[in-house]
């Protein structure tokens, strides 16, 4: 298993805000936390698209990215997802296009079919469609992008007469594109029938299932892509996981204690009725879940080897997006993720290798500078001595 020589990083926003607070503080707050990000190197955010349930309040992540996109200088903006079952995919396209000029070349385009059960009920899309339609959706999107010439295209929800976009994507032949997935091969094998790069939530929606086959995953990816002619890139592959970041372990959890428990008590089980993955006390969920690997709660050594762990588990991957929870205080959500900037981040991009071979070859050589120092000081003393005789 190879290391990418830099991985990237960045946050899968969905967010998470609970119920009951000022909505929209809490969209100003996620809108901090990317210029945040942006001022501590991160390399993307991607945000999500929700309709249901209270608690994942963006309904239009290019609407945010736009915001985003006047806030940041460097960061690239992705969705996180587009839920490709509810657009027409022309005005998908035409929307993307658009963020990628506003956002001069930052775009990220992630899809995929849908996640909240409620969003899709309210739109009288039958569940069992959507995976369908975010096949047929991409595939007609994938040719706006590319062709020149009018397309038309006829499905059972959709219609396109002569489509074609009056704005070519900035970057070329189009931004990056990413396909969620989870649990169901459907998203690995839509990845690689267009190459496209994936995007897994290490730990699904639902807990209780219990943590991804990763392995499996990318093996059906790869399966796919040889099928179409196209090639996957584990580079290119993200994981996402909860993360806080703090000074000490206990630390750590004390943070989140609380606001974690509410957020899989309360949103995972309570709201969208997922089977209860602890039944232990609220204050016990924190230490269960980062015990259990399906959150990384503690110091930057233990996010270090959390990380190397996925990647033995995966078999290899590229990017890794912290799954953003607003589980704690704005101070301290703010400061886990400079922690993890300040030293996790550089041990898998390369950044501090040669600061620490720097540090080893002087303290190596310490008797021989050191003496050297000396001389250098006596024999000025000398000729300074000299100078005054």
């Amino acid at each position: 298993m190879a290391l990418p020589k830099r991985m990237k990083f960045g946050s899968f926003l969905g967010p998470f805000h609970r119920v009951g607070e000022n909505p929209t503080l809490a969209i100003d707050r996620d809108l901090e936390l990317v210029e945040w990000m942006d001022t501590l190197g991160y390399d993307e955010v991607w945000v999500g698209e929700h309709h249901s349930a209270g608690w994942e309040i963006i309904s239009s992540p290019e609407v945010f990215i736009a915001a985003a996109a006047m806030r940041t200088k460097y960061i690239k903006l992705g969705t996180g997802v587009v839920s490709l079952p509810y657009h027409h995919p022309l005005m998908v396209a035409n929307r993307m296009v658009q963020i990628d000029h506003m956002s001069h070349g930052r775009a990220l385009f992630g899809v995929g079919p849908g996640a909240l059960p409620g969003d899709a009920y309210m739109m009288g899309i039958p569940h069992e469609t959507q995976r369908e339609r975010m096949d047929e959706s991409l595939t007609t999107i994938m040719r706006l992008f590319t062709e020149t010439e009018p397309i038309s295209v006829k499905t059972d929800w959709f219609e396109l007469n002569e489509g074609m976009l009056q704005l070519r994507p900035l970057q070329q032949p189009y931004m990056p594109i990413a396909v969620a997935s989870v649990q169901s091969p459907a998203g690995v094998t839509l990845a690689g029938k267009h190459g496209a790069a994936v995007l897994t939530i290490t730990v699904p929606r639902d807990p209780s299932a219990g943590p991804s086959d990763l392995q499996g995953l990318w093996a059906i990816a790869e399966e796919s892509a040889a099928e179409h002619g196209k090639e996957v890139n584990r580079d290119d592959w993200r994981l996402v996981l909860p993360v806080h970041v703090a000074e000490s372990k206990k630390e750590a959890l004390d943070d989140i204690r609380m606001g974690s428990a509410r957020y899989l008590k309360e949103y995972s089980e309570g709201t969208n009725g997922r089977k209860s993955v602890f039944d232990g006390p609220l204050d016990k969920v924190v230490d269960n879940m980062s015990e259990s690997g399906s959150w990384f709660v503690g110091t930057p050594d233990d996010i270090i080897d959390g990380i190397n762990r996925l990647q033995e588990q995966s078999g290899g991957f590229g990017g890794f997006l912290v799954q953003t929870v607003d589980w704690t205080s704005r101070e301290k959500m703010l400061k886990s993720y400079e922690l993890f900037a300040r030293y996790v981040m550089p041990q898998f991009q390369g950044t501090v290798a040669s600061t620490f071979a720097s540090n080893q070859w002087a303290t190596e050589r310490q008797e021989t500078l050191v003496a050297g120092r000396v001389r250098a000081i006596d024999r000025a003393k000398k000729v300074y001595a000299d100078r005054k005789a």
